[in-house]
């Protein structure tokens, strides 16, 4: 059995592709008024009552080691390697890390130092090398490779969400309300920093794609645009990548999930790039 990929709900992978490659996809939480929803598996309210409290939280160590050994155990003993949001922005990693522990040397953890497909690419390259034959070893190096390539730009109408979840300072959640400014933020070190601060969605978007196309560079690219409730902005941005991207071997288009939606807030829109591509490289660098 080829080495197994685990991840979590926050990578927006294709459920095609997680069932091609036997990706195992570990929940998230939502917590809704104190009820636990399980991202993915549970149904999600489409209305929110007034006033409702939303929370999230990442899985706990028990739930990762069910999965982490029943992965090992599917693998015949080849391996298990997980690939998780950034620890800077949730708790799943260090509950896999400690999952991991009991079960021995041959799980192998990789902080992917980002979220939604930043998370999903590297999760999706390292099993494509698992299925292409890769030993753990190398499953884990690709992974690594690919996350160290990735750039995200996320806009938001306000850092409300951001700041109540604790995701971003709350100075800088004063920057962004302030003269009704359209925040961009990006990834830091697996942190979520303001970059700029734009006048107008419009402006906000156009820095996102130009800012896309500068990290890019002229060769293979993967590509993911995500939103939540504004598939116009993602259409608009994903329209604009095409045409100044198009030598990008794969594109993706989705919402943000659940848990990722709760921090964001209504009208986000994200972009990850990933210089090189995700797939297989015939002569690795």
């Amino acid at each position: 059995m080829p080495v197994v990929v685990v991840t979590d709900s926050s990578a927006c992978i294709d459920p095609e592709l997680v069932a091609q490659y036997d990706i195992r996809v570990v929940p998230l939480h939502v917590l809704v008024d104190g009820r636990d929803l399980r991202e993915g598996l549970d149904p999600m309210p489409d209305d929110l009552p007034a006033g409702a409290t939303v929370t999230t939280s990442g899985a706990s160590p028990g739930e990762l080691a069910e999965v982490y050994a029943g992965a090992l155990e599917d693998s015949d003993g080849d391996g298990v390697l997980a690939v998780h949001i950034s620890r800077q922005l949730s708790g799943t990693w260090e509950a896999g890390r400690q999952a991991a522990q009991a079960l021995g040397p041959t799980v192998r953890l990789v902080d992917s130092q980002s979220t939604a497909m930043g998370t999903g690419y590297p999760a999706l390259a390292a099993a494509r090398v698992a299925a292409a034959g890769g030993d753990l070893r190398t499953v884990y190096e690709r992974a690594v490779e690919v996350a160290d390539r990735g750039r995200v730009l996320i806009m938001v109408d306000r850092l409300d969400h951001l700041r109540r979840g604790g995701r971003i300072g709350t100075a800088a959640a004063l920057l962004g309300t302030a003269l009704a400014m359209k925040p961009v933020l990006h990834l830091a070190d697996g942190k979520l920093v303001l970059k700029e601060k734009t006048r107008t969605t419009t402006k906000a978007l156009a820095r996102l794609v130009d800012g896309i196309v500068e990290f890019a560079g002229d060769g293979d690219v993967a590509v993911a645009v995500h939103h939540l409730q504004a598939a116009d902005r993602a259409e608009e941005v994903a329209a604009a990548l095409r045409e100044r991207l198009p030598h990008a071997s794969e594109f993706v288009v989705s919402e943000f999930g659940a848990v990722l939606g709760a921090h964001v807030g209504p009208g986000a829109v994200g972009v990850l790039v990933i210089p090189g591509g995700a797939g297989i490289r015939s002569n690795p660098q």
